[in-house]
């Protein structure tokens, strides 16, 4: 045979090889694709395509971005961030034991701590390793390449405000669900619905592509607050020192818009910061203003007085005589701190008399007054729909004994919330008309309930303008640029055996310009120092500061006081304990 011919089979047989391996390629191919690609009726088919599938096919939630709370002018006060959660699967991760020390210094965990985990879910395919980690701090440990160690992508909420607004807008959990306050009350219409995805993973568990959207992720709707962020700053920070410089327990402080019923801010003390909560302790949490009861005391003269002119029995110049300064009811001596002898039903509120608030209530039958503070609200829900709201206590007795009727006129032997009594002088402060707090903001007022002759609320704001005087209770709470007008209340605390003698609430709510109310702000100090602790001393003060600058940031035009100045603080409240 030539050499030309044993060329020509050496090639031809070369082809003839690279031609079978090409074949037997493409039939690998083609048997691979038709075991997991094509579709086939029959069973066998259909298990080996099973099971491939759920080797590499997975599919992964797609996480809905809650919707964001902002104050009313669109000031963020929750916000949602992308965090990464690093998970593992135990069967994998367990079958590499030289990797846990580097991966537990990478999670800046204690490798014990680690291996223990790992000995608990020893039997699962899911642990989470660390959640809602930075994403950068994340890629640093999937950058390892540690067999088992997986990733996902989650949300977590942040708020700009801190504890500045934190017991109003509250917090979510680790999940994102909603625990407190208006995360909480609104969890449904905040969180929106989680989506699906369909990924390929090679065997590592990591994503090679992701193949299709099995299901769009629909974000949580954005809800905007009532309250102003600007006076929510400045009445945490005058009530968070009024606190501290009087020792107190604790405070509230609220703000109303007098026509919309809207609650401008809304802030108590102690408070938390809701981006840390390491060192929370729980009663930080309340949100005392809407959760918390306590009796009013001398807060709730001007509404008594109020069901008295209804009547027509009386009138703001109707005197009562006071002397000798004290009264006996039943076993009870109540007193006033002077004898301030005959006083007109204006001055018995200016001077918050005892004696002079129990005989006009024994003038009256009971019934009137606590008709006249159910029409107020006291003793019912608010209608804020905040978790935790307390309804209050109203009661009703069958048989009246003097001592209650007295009482019952200076605000013992009853029980509300802050947010009840601010809502109350906002009724007064609206000619009559009463408005259901919101804590949203409220684009369409809706149409106020009229409870009150406009009129008679006219008289009574009038009255509590004298109790702002000079010659009242509540001159500390006198703003240079606007009247106000307001009443101050002081009360002793009830404890195991009875009213405690050196615990005490001081508290004053007003409202402010006089001619034209815009808002009203109730303040609660709760348990002050023994040196300081009435109303007028404790709570006025804090109002006064807090009014002035809320006016101002609101643009309310000032007033030129009608008479005098702002009276010296120097001077005695001379206000009597109740």
């Amino acid at each position: 045979m030539s050499k030309r011919q044993t060329l020509t089979i050496a090639r031809w047989r070369v082809w003839l090889v690279a031609l079978a391996v090409v074949l037997l390629g493409a039939a690998l191919l083609w048997r691979l694709a038709s075991l997991q690609v094509l579709p086939h009726t029959d069973q066998g088919y259909q298990f080996l395509q099973g099971q491939g599938q759920a080797r590499t096919l997975r599919t992964e939630p797609v996480s809905a971005y809650r919707g964001v709370i902002t104050d009313r002018n669109g000031e963020p006060l929750a916000v949602s961030t992308p965090v990464t959660t690093l998970w593992a699967d135990p069967s994998v991760l367990l079958q590499s034991p030289e990797r846990w020390s580097e991966l537990a210094r990478a999670l800046d965990m204690p490798e014990s701590d680690l291996e223990g985990r790992l000995s608990r879910y020893s039997g699962k395919e899911f642990m989470y390793l660390k959640r809602n980690m930075a994403p950068h701090a994340a890629e640093t440990v999937l950058s390892l390449e540690v067999p088992g160690v997986y990733s996902q992508r989650e949300y977590r909420r942040f708020y700009p405000a801190g504890e500045v607004a934190a017991h109003l807008v509250g917090f979510t959990d680790v999940d994102d669900r909603g625990q407190e306050g208006i995360e909480l009350a609104y969890d449904a219409w905040l969180s929106g619905e989680s989506g699906a995805k369909q990924v390929l993973k090679d065997l590592r568990g990591r994503t090679v592509k992701e193949l299709q959207l099995v299901k769009s992720a629909r974000p949580g709707r954005n809800l905007a607050l009532s309250i102003d962020l600007r006076l929510q700053y400045l009445a945490h920070r005058e009530l968070k020192e009024a606190v501290r410089a009087n020792h107190a327990k604790g405070g509230s402080l609220v703000i109303i818009d007098v026509h919309t019923g809207e609650v401008l801010a809304m802030t108590n003390q102690p408070s938390y910061n809701p981006n840390d909560r390491s060192g929370l302790r729980s009663d930080a949490l309340r949100n005392r203003a809407l959760t918390d009861l306590f009796e009013p005391g001398s807060t709730m003269k001007p509404f008594a007085v109020m069901a008295a002119l209804e009547t027509g029995n009386f009138t703001p110049d109707t005197v009562i005589d006071t002397t000798p300064g004290y009264v006996q009811v039943g076993r009870k001596t109540l007193l006033d701190p002077v004898n301030y002898g005959p006083l007109t039903l204006t001055r018995v509120i200016a001077k918050s008399s005892q004696v002079g608030m129990s005989k006009l209530a024994l003038k009256l039958d009971p019934a009137v007054i606590r008709n006249m503070y159910r029409r107020l609200g006291i003793g019912q829900a608010v209608g804020t729909g905040f978790p935790g709201e307390a309804v209050g206590l109203l009661p009703n007795y069958a048989n009246w004994r003097p001592i209650q009727r007295a009482t019952y006129a200076f605000g013992y032997g009853l029980n509300l919330t802050v947010m009840q009594l601010a809502n109350a002088y906002a009724t007064v402060a609206n000619g009559g008309l009463k408005q259901t707090p919101s804590l949203l903001r409220v684009d369409h007022v809706p149409e106020p309930e009229r409870v009150v002759d406009e009129a008679l609320a006219d008289k009574v704001v009038g009255m509590l303008r004298h109790a702002v005087g000079s010659d009242g209770t509540a001159h500390r709470a006198e703003i240079s640029a606007y009247p106000v007008a307001g009443k101050t209340g002081t009360v002793h605390k009830v404890g195991v055996g009875g009213y405690v003698e050196n615990r005490y609430i001081a508290s004053f709510v007003g409202m402010a310009p006089v001619d034209n109310p815009r808002i009203v702000a109730a303040v609660i100090i709760d348990e002050p120092s023994d040196e300081r602790y009435f109303g007028g001393q404790v709570a006025a003060p804090i109002f006064s500061r807090v009014a002035e600058g809320a006016l101002r940031l609101l643009q309310e035009p000032p007033v030129l006081p009608d008479r005098g100045s702002v009276a010296d603080e120097k001077k005695s409240s001379g206000e009597p304990w109740s």
